[in-house]
């Protein structure tokens, strides 16, 4: 995974609530066993009309939002359990998403993937949206280390709450495999020391 630092970005509002993950990414594009390539599938079904075409009014379709942020309603992850809807998400640019809640596996399923899922309150959410839909240009800034959100143009810096393991994953671009592995050294000497007996 990526090293998530810190991000500074222009957003993408999706203001529904309840999305869940056959929304974020559609069963019939589940067939591969890798993470690359599900971006394109990213909420096919509202992106694309049967033809193919990008449907008129959609947000990852209008040209005036863009950034590796996706601002979104509450309960985002919602339904079934599958991961591919983080991977989606990651593969389409996005590094950080933005909820006044996130369903347990969903946001399990991200921080595994690189993506952060960051929760705020339901009026902060609300002004992000407000902001970011009325002016596309706003940069918000993500600092991992800090643990911090801020809005420059608002002068303020909101907390936000995240696993002290996932955080150091996070920041390091581990998967459990590899924050494991980094570890090696002091699980051997452990091992050395420990008075084995039987």
């Amino acid at each position: 995974m990526d090293k998530f630092q810190t991000l500074r970005s222009t957003a993408v509002p999706l203001p529904l609530e309840n999305i869940d993950t056959d929304q974020i990414i559609p069963a019939r594009f589940l067939k591969a066993t890798t993470r690359e390539g599900f971006g394109a599938n990213l909420f096919a079904d509202w992106r694309y009309a049967a033809d193919g075409q990008l449907k008129h009014g959609f947000v990852l379709n209008d040209a005036r939002y863009h950034g590796q942020i996706l601002l979104t309603g509450q309960n985002f992850g919602c339904g079934s359990s599958r991961e591919h809807a983080a991977w989606a998400l990651y593969d389409a640019g996005f590094k950080a998403i933005i909820s006044s809640y996130f369903a347990d596996i969903f946001r399990g399923n991200a921080l595994n993937t690189g993506l952060l899922p960051l929760q705020v309150t339901e009026e902060v959410l609300q002004r992000l949206l407000a902001r970011v839909t009325h002016y596309p240009s706003t940069q918000l800034v993500v600092n991992l280390p800090a643990q911090t959100l801020s809005v420059p143009v608002w002068g303020e810096s909101i907390a936000f709450d995240l696993d002290p393991y996932k955080k150091e994953c996070l920041i390091n671009g581990y998967d459990d495999i590899d924050y494991l592995l980094s570890q090696q050294a002091a699980i051997t000497t452990y091992e050395q020391q420990r008075p084995w007996t039987f």
